[in-house]
């Protein structure tokens, strides 16, 4: 039988809900999801997760942290840390919930119960430091799920592949120093958060293993398709991969207001087709996609119908 993709996603996402006017709104779930739902029907498996254990998120964040984030469940909402990300009664159990969704994930594709994975959440998580919140996100989605594949199934070789218009600090600052982790980011710069530099290479046993990838204001399709010949299959083909993960980041589109680049849908189309490919040839498809950024809700729904498309087709 042919193994499906999955969507894992619940409707509890849109709970998360920072001041109006937040670019990290509710909406960027509940007027999604159900185009999703229209577009793909049962050709998916959609998935309701469970929120994570708390030992696997301190398997990534400093328990002072964590605590302080689950003191947000009580009283007015807050500002965390850096002072662009809200946190308020929902917030820990449905940064939880992204959480768990991305640990299913990595259940159900290691298990070979599904093809791959779409994990539809939201706060997204590529900012969020071990001991701190930043740039909308509170845990680090992505991290855990790749920390909880290494430490619960005795992977080995993981690469993160990052497309958002933002660069995956958090990520990258998880796994700097670690060989098990390939930590590759395509992202607008100079831009927010000003890190991600080619020059940042990894460190001590890490070196090498850590790829920025710095695309210029008004890039576009066909750069990141060069992009993606010239520098990440090439990374792929070498490093050889048992699982990839995708901090998928939809804000590089033309018309989301938080970017300057340039993507449309047919350049995730592309890129998706790209990375299925190389996932095909070294870790037998085993691909899962996490929601990062993508903040104008057309153009958000757009760009994942066209990543959907090529990870469940044939």
């Amino acid at each position: 039988m042919d193994l499906k993709t999955a969507i894992i996603t619940s409707e509890k996402f849109a709970l998360h809900a920072p001041p109006s006017g937040h670019p990290d709104a509710p909406t960027r779930i509940s007027s999604v999801l159900p185009k999703l739902k229209d577009a793909f029907g049962d050709s998916l498996l959609w998935i309701e997760p469970s929120p994570a254990s708390l030992d696997w998120v301190l398997s990534v964040h400093t328990p002072e942290y964590v605590e302080k984030v689950k003191k947000t469940q009580i009283g007015p909402m807050v500002l965390l840390d850096w002072g662009d990300t809200f946190a308020h009664g929902p917030s820990f159990e449905v940064a939880l919930l992204a959480v768990g969704a991305a640990l299913e994930a990595v259940d159900k594709v290691i298990t070979k119960q599904i093809k791959n994975a779409f994990c539809l959440v939201r706060p997204p998580g590529h900012h969020a430091l071990p001991n701190s919140a930043m740039g909308f996100c509170i845990f680090n989605t992505v991290g855990i799920a790749a920390r909880y594949a290494i430490k619960n199934y005795g992977i080995k070789r993981i690469l993160i592949l990052d497309w958002d218009v933002h660069h995956g600090n958090g990520t990258q600052d998880i796994f700097y120093e670690d060989p098990q982790v390939y930590f590759i980011s395509l992202h607008q710069f100079p831009y927010y958060p000003g890190t991600g530099k080619a020059s940042e290479i990894g460190k001590g046993a890490g070196e090498g293993y850590t790829m920025n990838i710095c695309m210029h204001r008004g890039a576009t399709d066909k750069e990141y398709e060069e992009a993606f010949h010239a520098k990440v299959l090439p990374a792929i083909d070498k490093y050889k991969p048992e699982i990839i993960f995708v901090s998928a980041g939809f804000d590089a589109h033309k018309d989301d207001p938080l970017g300057e680049i340039c993507l449309t849908e047919q350049g995730y189309e592309t890129m998706t087709q790209l990375l299925k490919n190389a996932a095909q040839k070294h870790c037998e498809g085993k691909i899962i996609s996490v929601l990062e950024g993508g903040y104008n809700t057309e153009s958000l729904y757009n760009s994942i119908k066209s990543h959907l498309k090529v990870l469940s087709s044939p």
